[in-house]
């Protein structure tokens, strides 16, 4: 089983991966939105991802902004268009993100370059993927 978890942008999404056992996680890369459908046929099927954890962009209040509404709407797009994968059932959940791309930038402090720029989706992919796996861990613990 395993978890990929995308970081929804305007214009670029992050990715990240866990490992087959589902204890960590590393980055994966980072693709143009329009590139998006593209990236997720060849991924789902050759990573043999069973669950796609999708950043959930809550307010600090905890409300829907219009960002938060563009999110869901297009997880919904996704889950619809990738619901199966080579007879596999695909599992999409949104996941609290808050504080994620901040986390993200601290990694990258002091880099300020176009390849950074785009890497820090898939690090702030990284660290949403990490907090859903550990919630994993605590329940079943």
């Amino acid at each position: 089983m395993r978890i990929l978890a995308l970081d929804l942008g305007d214009r670029w999404v992050g990715s990240a991966i866990a490992d087959p056992l589902g204890i960590t996680c590393r980055p994966y890369q980072t693709v143009e939105l329009d590139q998006l459908r593209d990236f997720l046929k060849k991924i789902l099927s050759a990573e043999g991802v069973s669950k796609v954890v999708v950043g959930y962009p809550k307010t600090f209040s905890g409300t829907e902004s219009d960002q938060t509404k563009k999110i869901v709407s297009l997880k919904l797009e996704l889950e619809q268009e990738f619901a199966v994968v080579q007879g596999q059932d695909v599992e999409w959940i949104l996941w609290d993100e808050r504080l994620s791309s901040k986390r993200a930038s601290a990694v990258q402090s002091g880099k300020h370059d176009e390849q950074s720029k785009r890497q820090s989706h898939s690090i702030a992919a990284a660290f949403l993927l990490q907090t859903y796996l550990d919630h994993l861990a605590m329940m079943r613990s």
